[in-house]
């Protein structure tokens, strides 16, 4: 099994991806910058990656996900990623380097502390798609400007000395004006023309780079990410309750009611919410509106009451 691919595939999606005993790959949104200094590069939106080792909990996302891409239940999932994380254990401490194909790579330091280096192949913030960085020549608007007055001072304007009647002497300082005008018109456009066919040539660079880099692109098969959609319509105070701490999934409902009741003597705000894809009724301990609170929830909902209780994400 690729574990890794799918985790790949979800930081398209997700900002947190779990992997249950072993730790959670993070995904943080990073504006698009500018470095002037030296390079001229601009850098579009992003998606930085981390690794956290300390969360190691089960949300269900990848399980559900596994499940549904290989067409096995939700157990056999949990069990197969259990076997993939105690062979990336059993090879980190042989002081193996793991390599997690467009994630990044995982290696223990001397403290046998995992240590992370993310990989920059691969831009997981799907609204910045087609976009690349590229370095923005300097415009030499200086050099322009000593050509055009170089230009300006190579430029035939003789003066004569002649003797003309005093009548006529007009006619000289009109000339006079005219090639200088003549001179200044010319230094201009030629400027002008200079500055537009330049400004041609970088757009044209820029957009065969654009075209470019969007022919190279690459986006994993939206269609396997889909999992199976829950509709839950819960609402306190105009919040959408999309996080659930499950307790258990029942083929007769009236175990399902069973256990409502029990969990509700116990002070849960326990409630039914609906049939899953397999046909089975589902009961939580809560629902939550925020992710933080739903997973505070469910860690002391382990340590107190069950350590069979999983988050389902409703979509």
């Amino acid at each position: 099994m690729q574990l890794e691919k799918y985790i790949s595939d979800l930081l398209y999606r997700y900002q947190c991806v779990a992997v249950p005993g072993f730790g959670a790959f993070l995904a943080q949104k990073r504006p698009a910058e500018i470095i002037e200094v030296k390079t001229h590069t601009f850098y579009p939106p992003t998606k930085l990656l981390s690794f956290n080792s300390q969360l190691k909990f089960n949300d269900g996302i990848l399980a559900k996900y596994v499940a549904d891409v290989e067409k096995t239940t939700y157990e056999e999932a949990i069990v197969r990623i259990e076997n993939q994380v105690e062979r990336w254990v059993a090879a980190l401490k042989n002081g193996e380097k793991l390599f997690f194909k467009n994630v990044g790579d995982l290696w223990l330091n001397k403290e046998e502390k995992i240590q992370f280096q993310p990989s920059f192949s691969i831009n997981y913030l799907t609204s910045a798609f087609g976009c690349d960085s590229f370095v923005s020549e300097t415009i030499t608007r200086e050099i322009l400007k000593e050509e055009v007055e170089e230009l300006e001072e190579k430029a035939p304007i003789l003066f004569t000395p002649e003797k003309r009647k005093e009548k006529r002497s007009y006619l000289k300082y009109a000339a006079v004006f005219l090639i200088a005008a003549s001179t200044i018109a010319f230094g201009v456009k030629t400027l002008n023309t200079r500055q537009v066919q330049q400004n041609q040539v970088v757009q044209q660079e820029v957009q065969q780079e654009v075209e470019r880099n969007i022919q190279q692109a690459t986006f994993f098969d939206a269609d396997p990410a889909e999992l199976p959609a829950v509709t839950v319509n819960l609402d306190f105070n105009n919040e959408v309750l999309k996080y659930h701490v499950v307790a258990g999934a029942f083929r007769v409902e009236e175990n399902a009611d069973k256990r409502v009741d029990q969990l509700l003597a116990k002070g849960y705000n326990a409630n039914r919410i609906g049939k899953n894809k397999y046909g089975l009724h589902q009961v939580v301990y809560d629902s939550f509106s925020d992710v933080q609170e739903a997973l505070e929830f469910l860690r002391e909902v382990k340590r107190t009451d069950s350590s069979e209780a999983w988050l389902l994400v409703a979509e």
